[in-house]
């Protein structure tokens, strides 16, 4: 794990440690870490919700085939063997 030092207005620290003294968090770093998964989880929603978007308005709905049905499952089936592959090297 990396150590990452950050400056903060003294009236911003006093609101992080006023966090961990509430006792939600163990420490200044858990508060953080809270913040950066939080901030990943809305970005990623951001993209998913631009993603539906562009394929709501990129034309006319067509109806899905087995054949097309097939493809979305061999290849989300193949995403998640690569997965799995790079997390246990």
């Amino acid at each position: 794990m990396q150590t990452m030092n950050i400056s903060l207005p003294d009236r911003l620290k006093e609101f992080v440690d006023g966090q961990v003294q509430a006792g939600r968090y163990s420490s200044v770093s858990e508060y953080v870490r809270d913040l950066i998964r939080d901030d990943e989880k809305r970005k990623a929603l951001e993209k998913l919700e631009t993603m539906l978007m562009e394929g709501l308005q990129s034309g006319e709905p067509t109806e899905m085939t087995r054949q097309d049905w097939s493809d979305i499952r061999r290849e989300a089936a193949a995403r998640f063997e690569a997965r799995k592959g790079e997390k246990s090297a």
